[in-house]
């Protein structure tokens, strides 16, 4: 299936930006459906027992897999968001900083993890998942993305773990 005709390009979303907004493709259910298919296919003989997924978009697609794998789901928030005790990241973005939690339960060594998101930009929310797995002594067994921008620099933060993305812009 062609994915990129369910990604709509919203040019200058911010000055000299275009947003890949992904809500066509969500709204299309065999697009959707065909999205997480894809996704369990390559990551079916991962060994993870665990998804590690960002809110909110990566929400959209972790849940849903963990689900079709049948494996553990966990969420990762931003500050104040979870309800249980939290570690937590802190990660460099273009401009500035920001930082991601995660209950200190979620992943213990042991697990092994796949970490899924909607897009690598330039990765500095997946970079920042990663920190948080291996705080938690998981090991990660793959990194995976509905889009990623080639164009941008984001495989460089993903420490050399091998990831895998359904559509290249």
């Amino acid at each position: 299936m062609d994915l990129r005709k369910y990604i709509r390009d919203v040019l200058d979303f911010k000055p000299g930006i275009t947003f890949f907004d992904i809500t066509p493709l969500l709204s299309d259910p065999k697009a959707f459906s065909y999205s997480i298919d894809a996704l369990a296919e390559r990551y079916k003989d991962s060994g993870a027992n665990k998804i590690v997924a960002a809110e909110a978009r990566g929400f959209i697609f972790g849940a849903p897999l963990a689900y079709k794998m049948n494996i553990g789901f966990v969420p990762v928030r931003k500050p104040g968001k979870l309800p249980y005790k939290t570690t937590s990241v802190t990660y460099d973005l273009e401009y500035g900083t920001d930082s991601l939690c995660m209950h200190v339960d979620a992943v213990t060594p042991g697990d092994q993890v796949l970490i899924i998101d909607d897009l690598l930009a330039t990765g500095g929310t997946t970079g920042g998942m990663i920190q948080l797995v291996k705080q938690g002594g998981g090991a990660i067994v793959g990194i995976g993305f509905l889009i990623e921008l080639g164009f941008l620099d984001g495989p460089n933060k993903l420490d050399g773990i091998p990831h895998e993305c359904l559509l290249k812009l």
